[in-house]
């Protein structure tokens, strides 16, 4: 080497250094690369993808081959510096080379390269790509040998490879969801998130509870029917004999409507029109209920508990609106019969309101956990039947309790949430 120009060693250890930048960054890139984009790209054809892809599937390969160049390179590079030190400095200069190589190395060959990869992992990994497949093929015999090695070694001391890997939690899929940014609308990033939810909300959380259920006693006379079916809000209403416990059908009203209007109106005729009852348990998750829905071709079916007994109704809407939330505003709503703001802050709330729906229209927090509606709530928080005007703080939200009528409380005050941090603070004192 004492007969290499020392321009021409410079050139090749600028050649060097930049080598061993591409080596790490490299390996920096592919390491970063978006797997889901990247599975992304590989199914729309993109080759640069399916070549990083390929070689990610065998990653010991692929870090072996960069390693075994990467080493080679910095200490060729090593070698170098140390005659270029020598012709320059003598003795002295093993130690000047040494110490400005590492210098060279730290920041051209290794941060900044690294750092580029990082931020853009496909512009640099992709093209890499390429480089390293010709690589992997010239020096194959290499890397296996090298890999096997490393491999045995590991197995003695009893590090196995784990198996791949690539299917997501739930929280991870919300997290994804949430970090989407400007690429996902915040609207179908929060359909998305309720989608995920689905799984941990039942059907009794969301139904309409049985002392709000509207249908048609066929026990009634025939004009107190009709009188039903003519101002019914509903499009779809449960038939009973006697009382709720007794439903035996839903009469969808434009069936109804058809057989008032014909010539032979009576019970009997609109019987023949009703459809047979679907029962579904209590204790359904949503996302299940949905596809039960689906699967049966059903839109509204009755919740019974584990007796038998019927709780409530659910409606394929109902599930659709924890979704995609509310599909009207129309003030006939039951919710907002049920709930009246005041000008002083504080909200007039009846004690059948459902509190998810309660939650969702106000923007609060009640506890959902438990209790499905205001009522079952308070009752569940005393433990007894309140009297009127008893106050309670129940999830930091002062409740006044306005009006009892038997058992239920029938209208409740609540005011503006407290601060949590002040109220924890005036607990302490």
């Amino acid at each position: 080497m004492n007969d290499i120009p020392l321009g021409v060693l410079f050139s090749i250890l600028g050649v060097l250094i930049v080598l061993s930048g591409f080596f790490s960054g490299s390996e920096t890139a592919l390491i970063s690369l978006n797997r889901y984009r990247l599975k992304h790209l590989v199914q729309s054809g993109h080759r640069g993808a399916q070549i990083a892809s390929t070689l990610l599937e065998r990653p010991d390969r692929l870090f072996g081959l960069i390693l075994i160049f990467n080493n080679f390179v910095n200490i060729l590079a090593s070698a170098i510096a140390t005659v270029i030190g020598m012709r320059l400095f003598g003795e002295a200069g093993i130690a000047i080379a040494t110490g400005i190589l590492t210098f060279a190395i730290l920041i051209f060959s290794e941060v900044s390269p690294k750092t580029y990869a990082a931020q853009n992992p496909e512009r640099f990994g992709f093209p890499a790509a390429y480089i390293l497949k010709a690589l992997m093929w010239l020096f194959y015999p290499l890397v296996f040998v090298i890999n096997t090695i490393t491999n045995g070694l590991l197995s003695l001391l009893g590090i196995h490879k784990p198996g791949n890997n690539d299917s997501l939690s739930p929280e991870e899929l919300r997290t994804i969801v949430n970090d989407a940014g400007s690429m996902i609308p915040v609207k179908h990033q929060k359909m998305l998130l309720n989608i995920l939810d689905l799984e941990a909300v039942r059907v009794e959380d969301i139904m309409i509870t049985r002392n709000d259920i509207v249908g048609i006693d066929i026990d009634e006379s025939w004009e107190e029917i009709l009188d039903n079916l003519t101002n019914s809000l509903h499009t779809r209403l449960p038939v009973f004999e006697g009382n709720i416990n007794h439903t035996f059908g839903f009469l969808h009203l434009r069936k109804a409507l058809a057989v008032i209007s014909s010539d032979n109106a009576s019970k009997e005729a609109l019987k023949k029109v009703i459809t047979p009852c679907y029962f579904i348990p209590e204790a359904t998750p949503l996302n299940r209920q949905l596809l039960n829905f689906q699967k049966n071709k059903r839109r509204t079916g009755l919740v019974v508990d584990e007796y038998g007994d019927i709780q409530g109704l659910v409606t394929l809407e109902d599930i659709l609106e924890e979704i995609v939330g509310e599909f009207t505003t129309d003030p006939s709503d039951t919710l907002m019969k049920e709930v009246h703001p005041q000008e002083d802050g504080t909200v007039l709330v009846d004690g059948s309101a459902n509190i998810r729906e309660l939650n969702r229209m106000m923007h609060w927090s009640l506890p959902t956990s438990g209790a499905i509606t205001v009522n079952g709530l308070i009752l569940e928080f005393l433990e007894s039947i309140p009297e009127p005007g008893t106050s309670v703080l129940i999830d930091y939200y002062p409740i006044e309790i306005l009006q009892i009528t038997g058992n239920t409380v029938k209208t409740i005050k609540i005011s503006p949430r407290l601060n949590q941090d002040v109220n924890k603070d005036n607990a302490e004192n």
